[in-house]
């Protein structure tokens, strides 16, 4: 979609966001990207870094209460960024992870944000379960981590408009996976991967 295009297109005028792989991607393959949070401008930054082939089949997972909030806002978080939107508060008895269940048994890769919400600090702080749900049910599609620099000093928290400050993108090689590895162990390396991206 042209919206789309041109708000990639002016994210990269702006702050650069610069994509730095560690390997080249396999396309080939499903993916869950998982990266630290800082802006409203993550979704958009993430999209794009990727390349084009594989915007087509990712869907960013945003949270409900703000990305459907108004007309304006539900409908870039529809028609322009494909996200997937959950609730932070479920009610109780039910799934919050479950339209993101839809879309991976879908085909779909997906961005999440493992800490749930912004944080006004450089490295993620921890992350809750939702990623290791994702991982317990879908083993075979790849967690790819990924650091975003400087986005918390070009779009902070209460700001609107991006401050012309150079971001750079870090996608990192997929986890290895480990057998029999518990919920902590498993979020604590996702969580290091991103750490090691920032170095």
């Amino acid at each position: 979609m042209w919206i789309s295009k041109c708000l990639i297109a002016l994210i990269r005028f702006v702050i650069g966001a610069t994509a730095r792989w560690e390997s080249p991607p396999d396309l080939s393959r499903q993916r869950i990207y998982f990266a630290n949070h800082t802006s409203h401008m993550d979704t958009l930054v993430v999209i794009a870094a990727l390349p084009p082939e594989a915007r087509r089949d990712v869907k960013p997972i945003a949270a409900a209460d703000y990305w459907g909030k108004n007309r304006f806002l539900s409908y870039i978080s529809q028609n322009v960024l494909n996200a997937v939107l959950i609730e932070r508060h479920p009610a109780p008895g039910q799934n919050a992870l479950e339209p993101v269940f839809e879309a991976v048994r879908a085909g779909h890769s997906i961005i999440i944000f493992p800490e749930g919400t912004r944080s006004t600090r450089p490295l993620p702080g921890e992350f809750k379960s939702g990623l290791y749900r994702l991982h317990q049910s879908f083993p075979d599609v790849d967690l790819v981590p990924i650091y975003l620099e400087n986005l918390h000093r070009s779009m902070p928290k209460g700001k609107h408009v991006p401050l012309p400050i150079l971001c750079t993108i870090r996608i990192g090689n997929p986890l290895n996976i480990q057998a029999g590895e518990d919920k902590q162990a498993f979020l604590q390396r996702a969580r290091e991967a991103i750490v090691r991206l920032s170095k």
